[in-house]
């Protein structure tokens, strides 16, 4: 239902008070048919939440693939049928989704493709980096792409940042605090930027550690001092902050359990998606 509500919203931000152009020129009782072509190799995200768009303005879809599924250019993924009005009223909200989400999966499966050939069991997850009003889908395609959605919201999980310890005390103090505060079922993080930091933090008893913006030989550092003070293998330790498609393996190599990408979300590149539309003849 709430998936359905903001679907609608986007429905309602394109549309206002009604599609002029089609209104003006489109028999309200014509019916139609059209088909959506993914025009470049990509994960393929976003059919269920169309098939919903689709529904709301009294529209049919058939996906022809399945959300997550590779597909080479020129696929056809979705059949689609109705009133055209409908189906023009649907075309640019539909599209505009099908083409980020995939986006979103294919840049997320990539950076899991490469992690997998250069370690095979480290995570490729997401961050908040998401637009406002978008961040459902975002997380959604990262998970269709193979990729890990990481915190949905500020109340998944504790993660004690730089501002965090500039306001509230030290790692260790901080720390306990949130062990004391808050449930015994949510994971406490704890964002480090030096190795010592990451020992401080292992010491206190934070579940993961987050080493943000080091270079792999500096992650490599941390890990190693780490597994030295026989802490390493109580925790979980994920690395975030300047990682792109090109230094991905070197940071996979570290042995890390985690690597947290904003890129797939914030800067994926939209997918090219095009929708033709046919008018049906009348029945005699």
């Amino acid at each position: 239902m709430l998936i359905e509500d903001a679907l609608k919203k986007f429905l309602d931000e394109d549309i206002g008070h009604g599609d002029i152009t089609t209104e003006a020129l489109v028999d309200p009782a014509a019916r139609a048919t059209g088909t959506v072509v993914c025009k470049e190799r990509a994960i393929v995200a976003g059919l269920s939440e169309s098939l919903i768009l689709l529904k709301l303005l009294g529209c049919e879809g058939k996906p022809k693939v399945r959300d997550g599924q590779e597909v080479p250019a020129g696929t056809i993924i979705l059949e689609i049928s109705g009133f055209g009005s409908g189906l023009l009223k649907v075309e640019r909200v539909m599209l505009n989704l099908l083409s980020h989400m995939s986006g979103v999966a294919t840049a997320t499966a990539e950076l899991v493709n490469i992690a997998k050939k250069n370690g095979g069991w480290t995570r490729i997850a997401c961050t908040r980096k998401t637009l406002p009003g978008l961040r459902y889908f975002q997380k959604r395609a990262v998970e269709l792409g193979g990729g890990d959605t990481h915190r949905l919201r500020l109340d998944d999980a504790v993660l004690i940042k730089d501002n965090h310890l500039a306001l509230a005390g030290s790692i260790t103090e901080t720390v306990r605090r949130a062990k004391a505060k808050v449930s015994f079922t949510k994971k406490i993080e704890v964002e480090v930027t030096t190795p010592d930091q990451a020992v401080e933090a292992a010491r206190a008893e934070a579940d993961i550690v987050l080493l943000d913006n080091m270079t792999p030989s500096e992650v490599k550092k941390s890990v190693s001092l780490l597994e030295a003070r026989k802490l390493r293998d109580r925790l979980l330790i994920e690395v975030s902050g300047g990682i792109t498609r090109e230094n991905l393996a070197s940071y996979v190599k570290t042995g890390v359990d985690v690597i947290s990408v904003g890129a797939i979300t914030h800067s994926a590149n939209a997918i090219d998606m095009s929708l033709e539309l046919h008018r049906l003849k009348k029945q005699h």
